[in-house]
């Protein structure tokens, strides 16, 4: 699991790289005119915003980043907390609802789907591995690790570590078993 932060690069090349990840998860490739529909689409803006919102905390703008935060609200429909950090290629694929907290970290490839909560319980966040999708509604919360290639299904909610490769579902979400025939493939 490598839930590193991105590096301190020029923000316009993350946001590109988020916008082209989306464009591939929606459209299959990232042409041009797949990122142009892929920008265009619900959560791309609170994408930017967020990265935007990012950047100002790591440059000790406090005020600009509350300002970006709330704008990210009121216009992606959508709560991040300015420390939340993720690494390239993160990808809200529709914003509405989303709610992470502040000290939550997260790998590359991270797709989220609408009214994701990722958020703290006695102030301990969860730490999200690379390549992990979250699916509409889910929940998780406190100490949890998602390990790499994690999939979380709609409306699961998490209160327990997933380890790498593994689909959860359920309340409280708990891995699927796999079929005889599946792991025989492996």
């Amino acid at each position: 699991m490598n839930p590193s932060p991105p590096d301190k690069g020029a923000p316009i090349v993350w946001i590109a790289e988020d916008i082209r990840a989306k464009a591939e998860w929606l459209y299959g490739s990232s042409t041009f005119r797949n990122t142009v529909k892929a920008t265009l689409t619900d959560g791309s803006l609170a994408m930017i915003l967020y990265r935007c919102m990012q950047q100002a905390t790591r440059w000790r703008l406090s005020p600009v980043a509350m300002v970006i935060g709330k704008l990210n609200n009121l216009l992606g429909g959508c709560v991040i907390g300015r420390r939340a950090d993720f690494g390239r290629r993160f990808v809200l694929i529709h914003s509405n609802g989303v709610v992470i907290n502040s000290s939550v970290r997260g790998g590359s490839g991270v797709h989220i789907e609408h009214q994701v909560t990722i958020g703290a319980e006695r102030q301990e966040s969860p730490i999200v591995g690379s390549g992990v999708f979250i699916g509409a509604g889910a929940k998780v919360v406190g100490p949890v690790r998602l390990g790499d290639g994690v999939k979380v299904g709609a409306n699961a909610v998490v209160v327990r570590d997933a380890p790498a490769g593994a689909t959860v579902v359920g309340v409280p979400a708990r891995p699927l078993e796999r079929s005889v025939a599946e792991s025989n493939h492996d």
